[in-house]
């Protein structure tokens, strides 16, 4: 009995190894009560655990539209409300009056003088000079207002304010169509093209750009054909995000052109009011890239019309500027200049080189580092300022 019972629980010891090694995986060896090496244990466990296959990463062939991702938000709680257009006038206004004051006040300091005499007028030249509003511009200038002191018999300070603010706004061209077209024809939308060096503020002037249509209750979308700079696709899609407005991105290092072509399908898909695309910032002394900006805008046009090319100059870049300016124009065909960075510099007379040598407006203007920072450019609003 005794020895019936130690078999048993001999037996019922086995069962229970079998058990607790899950199954047949670690029985003994064939009775000779060996368990596998450490390897074949690892292999067993493998059989028994389910590893489904990671997809490859799609890459897009150079042919091949990349694929869209449209980010309206996501998390955003509460999306921004831009401040509306009129708003944005009045508030800069004194912010660019103080940091032009200083043009403004030279030309004010000579023509306040009793005696307007030929040094007089030189140092005016100088000032305007100085300014960048370039020879032609400032020839003109001095001679109209010359003429008139001299026909008018102006001899008072407050009366040679009058004449140079009169002659200052017919500098700048009240009569441009400064308008954007943000709205295409047979409804399609508007699209935009944002072209300029690096280092302007391009891509986040785009930004600014969509909160300006927002604040018009114009439905938007942005397209990120900047592929050579990541962190230039983040940006936009940051920018987006805070009003709600979707962005088209393709990978990175795709080609710019198959990127433009995709937002302004897109955009007609969706029944958006305007796409705005950026482009990634051209060294104008690089043939090569300027030739792939004009390749973007030719695939763009392929779906819908181009209604607005936009060229980004920073304002205190001067001739430099305006050079910038001419190389872009013979390759896109600019409608429009937004001047960056007008703050802070007496080098507001750029308004007028650069409209003078591309025969283009100037239609927006930043002139700080907010959100909002980005108003319509009106001539009167622009002269005032000068002058105040």
């Amino acid at each position: 009995m005794t020895s019936l019972t130690t078999e048993a629980l001999v037996a019922l010891i086995a069962l229970a190894v079998v058990v607790i090694g899950g199954g047949g995986a670690l029985l003994v060896r064939r009775g000779r009560g060996e368990l596998p090496p450490p390897s074949e244990l690892d292999a067993i466990t493998e059989e028994h655990i389910e590893h489904p296959e990671d997809p490859e990463p799609h890459l897009p062939s150079e042919d091949e539209e990349p694929p869209f991702e449209e980010t309206p938000a996501v998390g955003t709680a509460t999306l921004e409300r831009p401040e509306a257009p009129r708003g944005r006038l009045a508030r800069l206004r004194g912010r660019l009056a103080r940091s032009n004051s200083s043009l403004g006040r030279g030309l004010l300091a000579v023509l306040g003088r009793t005696d307007l005499d030929d040094a007089a007028w030189e140092e005016l030249e100088d000032t305007l000079l100085a300014a960048d509003v370039g020879v032609g511009p400032t020839t003109e200038l001095v001679e109209n207002l010359r003429t008139r002191v001299r026909v008018e018999g102006i001899d008072d300070p407050e009366r040679a304010k009058a004449a140079l603010r009169e002659e200052l706004i017919d500098l700048v061209g009240p009569q441009m169509d400064r308008s954007l077209r943000s709205i295409g024809d047979d409804g399609l939308p508007g699209v935009v093209l944002v072209v300029g060096v690096n280092g302007t503020g391009k891509t986040t002037t785009v930004g600014r750009l969509a909160r300006v249509l927002v604040a018009q209750d114009r439905t938007v979308l942005l397209g990120a054909a900047d592929t050579f700079r990541a962190a230039a696709a983040d940006q936009l899609q940051t920018w987006g995000e805070r009003v709600g407005v979707p962005t088209v991105r393709g990978a990175e290092g795709a080609d710019p052109a198959s990127v433009g072509y995709t937002a302004v399908q897109r955009g007609i898909q969706d029944g958006v009011d305007t796409v705005l695309v950026d482009t990634a910032g051209r060294l104008h002394t690089k043939a090569g890239l300027m030739d792939e900006l004009g390749k973007v805008k030719r695939v763009a046009e392929k779906q819908a019309p181009i209604t607005e090319v936009l060229l980004v100059i920073d304002a205190t870049t001067g001739q430099n500027g305006l050079r910038q300016a001419q190389v872009f124009s013979e390759v896109v065909d600019v409608t429009g200049v937004v001047l960056t960075k007008l703050d802070g510099t007496a080098k507001g007379g750029i308004v007028v080189a650069v409209q003078r040598e591309l025969g283009v407006p100037v239609k927006f203007v930043g002139l700080g580092e907010g959100a909002d920072d980005l108003a319509p450019f009106e001539a009167e609003e622009f002269v005032d300022a000068l002058l105040d």
